[in-house]
């Protein structure tokens, strides 16, 4: 995608000087934790495509893949355009030998954890360095802190927060700057709008949303009679089960509809309304294959008008408030 071709250009994050894509690229697919049919050839090709397409923005984590796959897979196919593209990673989290997931955000493993990431990227820095998730055990302080040091240190460009409550935004911007939060959001799941979305906008603070396509289900490409596959872990979360999966085709159903008449896919509409929301700096894209990422970076060529806008939002008052947690 060429430059002159692209509606949205680079944004910039919070107060720092560094610039992303609008829509990013997600590492979490390429570790193959939870995402079916998951291997090295296609997730090298899928984050060349991504480059190819104008996405400049990655973001991986330490606990992306039980050994770090992700972010060797992120260093070993970015190394040469390391100048072109902006990488986002994430501690306080790891996997334990019994393969639980682990939280731990005391500040000597968040460095500790900083250092073997450079190691696995082959990089001496990141552009922005999040704590993945408040630890309950460890002061927001403390943890943030350890991330002020690494900043200093040139480790990092820029600092974020993930998972985070408007509370604990306060309280760690009180340590050091924070250039980004990393909630999730979508046309289902506006949570953030009450109150994070207007107090990042209020401290210049960038949103880099997560799970804008609902997990696949806003993507337009699972029939209502889909089943999904054994290991597949989507199955588990209501809004693919029973009546709130018929509701949640029906208003998928509106979106098909537009995206006809627009001459677009789904996925790309659901995308570009997400970049032009108030707030959000940036759309973070899972993908497993390259035409996953194409697919999405196809939203930053173009602009829904605001009449198009609100048709979709009152597609989404219509549908109503959603049924989102896992089934124990």
């Amino acid at each position: 995608m060429a430059e002159s071709e692209s509606k949205f250009p680079p944004r910039r994050l919070g107060l720092s000087d560094v610039y992303v894509s609008p829509v990013a690229m997600g590492c979490w697919p390429i570790a193959g934790m939870t995402s079916l049919e998951v291997d090295d050839a296609s997730s090298r090709a899928t984050l060349r495509e991504a480059l190819r397409c104008g996405v400049t923005h990655f973001d991986t984590a330490y606990c992306y893949g039980a050994a770090g796959e992700s972010e060797r897979l992120v260093g070993e196919c970015l190394r040469d355009a390391r100048h072109a593209v902006t990488i986002a990673t994430k501690g306080g989290i790891h996997w334990n030998e019994q393969g639980e997931r682990v939280q731990d955000a005391r500040p000597a493993t968040l460095k500790r954890q900083c250092d073997e990431s450079l190691q696995r990227l082959g990089f001496d820095h990141v552009d922005l360095l999040y704590l993945h998730a408040p630890d309950p055990q460890v002061p927001i302080a403390e943890s943030v802190g350890a991330l002020a040091e690494l900043l200093a240190q040139g480790k990092t460009r820029s600092l974020g927060l993930s998972n985070v409550s408007v509370a604990q935004l306060e309280e760690a911007r009180q340590v050091a700057p924070i250039s980004a939060v990393q909630p999730h959001f979508n046309m289902l799941q506006r949570e953030v709008e009450d109150d994070l979305l207007p107090y990042c906008q209020q401290h210049s603070i960038s949103a880099m949303v997560y799970w804008p396509l609902m997990k696949g289900l806003l993507a337009g490409k699972l029939p209502r009679e889909h089943v999904f596959a054994p290991g597949d872990g989507r199955a588990k979360y209501p809004m693919f089960q029973g009546e709130e999966w018929q509701r949640n085709q029906d208003f998928v159903d509106e979106l098909r509809a537009l995206a006809k008449e627009l001459g677009r896919s789904v996925t790309e509409v659901v995308i570009n309304w997400t970049i032009q929301r108030g707030g959000i700096t940036a759309a973070l894209c899972g993908a497993k294959r390259d035409y996953q990422i194409r697919e999405s970076a196809l939203a930053m060529r173009w602009r829904l008008s605001q009449d198009q806008i609100a048709q979709i939002d009152r597609a989404i008052e219509r549908r109503g408030p959603i049924a989102t947690r896992a089934a124990v």
